[in-house]
């Protein structure tokens, strides 16, 4: 008779499944969107160029594609993420692989000045056995709003923890 291991999804990561948290505000800022498109390989003008991305009809320079800002920090609220499951198995710290994102973009233009907030909710999460151990598989939706509050992008992530 095989004894089965006691599950690694605790009753907290159960409850916290489609449960929003807190809006994390992005800010999306020039230098932030040059280096970012500059470390892809992006050769546009409209990520560099303030005046050739107006006279293409944006309000600034855009944000590429995956590039959402960056998540303000502050000492006084802390960062306002997401902080994984927690300890593994044994008690030591799991190990985060991502495991890729996907973007579903409105058309609402990302720019330069642009402020988004950032609400982000667990919708799955499932455990496998993997060649390293244990391991789970968490899927989070993130819906970005702009200061005009309109929906700019839905992203699904997935991480894996082992």
């Amino acid at each position: 008779m095989t004894q089965e291991s006691p599950s690694l999804i605790t009753e907290e990561m159960r409850a916290g499944i489609g449960r929003e948290g807190p809006p994390v505000r992005h800010e999306v800022d020039k230098t932030g969107i040059r280096m970012f498109a500059r470390a892809v390989g992006h050769t546009d003008l409209v990520f560099y160029d303030e005046e050739y991305a107006k006279s293409k009809g944006h309000r600034s320079i855009i944000a590429p594609p995956s590039y959402l800002g960056t998540p303000a920090f502050s000492p006084r609220t802390g960062g306002g993420g997401f902080t994984g499951p927690g300890m593994g198995p044994g008690g030591r710290p799991w190990r985060a692989l991502n495991g890729g994102s996907e973007f579903e973009y409105t058309g609402v233009d990302i720019c330069a000045g642009d402020v988004l907030a950032a609400v982000s909710k667990t919708v799955s999460i499932r455990e496998t056995k993997g060649s390293l151990g244990p391991m789970l598989i968490t899927q989070r939706e993130t819906v970005y709003t702009n200061q005009n509050g309109e929906v700019v992008c839905r992203a699904v992530g997935t991480s894996l923890n082992y």
